[in-house]
């Protein structure tokens, strides 16, 4: 279907790897910017800067994102179809006035 074939690598060797760990790069990334700016999230005891509380969101903006390497979302890639966003209900909502 994406024209991919298999590369074999061996354990604790990540150079062979190299989209995977560019993913936890790109991750890492988002994260520390978020920390490093200070969007805080809400939880039940106030705010807190903590990564653990943005990796949720963090990851829903990686698995609905176009990546260049392949040109689709991994989300359409690992499930088939592509998830509803908040965005996408309240689009189905709106009026189009011409």
């Amino acid at each position: 279907m994406l024209g991919t074939e298999l590369a074999l690598s061996t354990a604790h060797h990540p150079q062979t790897d190299g989209l995977a760990e560019r993913m936890i790069q790109t991750i890492e990334d988002i994260l520390r910017k978020c920390c490093a700016y200070g969007m805080e999230y809400q939880d039940h005891e106030g705010y807190t800067p903590d990564w653990v509380t943005l990796l949720p969101a963090v990851q829903l903006e990686y698995n609905t994102s176009q990546h260049s390497t392949t040109g689709k979302l991994p989300s359409l890639l690992e499930k088939g179809w592509n998830p509803l966003l908040p965005l996408d209900h309240l689009k189905e909502n709106l009026l189009t006035i011409h």
